[in-house]
């Protein structure tokens, strides 16, 4: 990936020409492998700056009910665990658009450490989000990553002590995700107030890009999000509009919530021609 194409590169860009970035999440896998690449790549040509292709796992503490069972729905499909870097080629392929894989830590650890980031790095993946792996027991997956190159975000929530944050701050590359709730992921009514405060000790800790996530659901809570994060993460809306409406529909909502991170006057992203009418 050139340099100006990178995580970093690309938020902050996006936060100069307009209000701040939208990071979009999707699982890798469903409901198919190549319908799950359409509407990642429906999600770059519809205001999408980075996206967050999810790796399917059976315990997935964190993530929602829609993201549940869309994980569950591809596991059952067949899909394996190399498949990821499969669909983060052919997504690479035919947007510039950078892809970081979302994963859990035990299929990153049983596929082993630096053969994941080696094929990572061949595929032309950005780095990863690990939201199990806390900081200060990542060692092995930072020293891979300084080894090629690739980003990691460690997450910091609420709870997250002053120490926590600083480790987090530290040893992310590319942005800090910002939990904005206790809990799991699932689209909200309201993003919590909390995400203000987890933003606030993140820059207090020296953050230099943190994105805001779990619950952002309408073009009203990006353009909220924005005003104090560096960019706004979008996962069960775009995972229910892809199953409820298929690839055309995830372009839709991807055009619509990225209206909320446009510069004040900008016309919203229109829906991508390729990806209309796939399902």
């Amino acid at each position: 990936m050139s340099t100006d194409r990178t995580v970093a590169a690309t938020i902050d860009r996006a936060n100069t020409e307009r209000a701040g970035a939208v990071v979009g999440y999707l699982p890798a896998g469903y409901p198919d492998l190549e319908t799950s690449v359409d509407a990642a790549v429906a999600l770059a040509e519809n205001g999408v700056d980075v996206i967050e292709l999810g790796l399917p796992y059976s315990d997935p503490v964190m993530d929602g009910p829609v993201i549940q069972r869309a994980a569950e729905e591809s596991l059952a499909n067949g899909f394996k665990v190399a498949q990821v870097f499969d669909a983060v080629r052919a997504i690479t392929e035919r947007v510039d658009t950078p892809v970081l894989v979302m994963t859990y830590w035990n299929p990153v650890l049983r596929y082993g450490v630096e053969r994941f980031a080696d094929d990572l790095v061949a595929a032309g993946a950005a780095g990863l989000i690990t939201p199990d792996l806390i900081p200060d027991e990542g060692q092995q997956w930072i020293d891979a990553s300084e080894r090629t190159g690739l980003d990691r975000v460690f997450l910091a929530a609420p709870s997250s002590t002053d120490t926590r944050m600083r480790q987090a701050v530290d040893r992310s590359r590319g942005f800090v995700y910002a939990v904005s709730t206790m809990g799991v992921t699932g689209a909200r009514t309201g993003v919590d107030s909390a995400a203000r405060t987890v933003v606030s000790r993140l820059r207090d800790a020296g953050v230099e890009r943190t994105c805001v996530g779990l619950g952002i659901s309408t073009a009203d809570q990006v353009r909220e999000v924005l005003e104090y994060a560096d960019g706004a993460i979008i996962g069960s809306a775009f995972v229910r509009a892809l199953a409820d409406l298929g690839v055309g529909g995830v372009a839709e909502r991807a055009a619509e919530l990225s209206a909320g991170a446009a510069a004040p006057g900008a016309a919203p992203p229109g829906a991508a021609s390729s990806g209309a009418g796939r399902r």
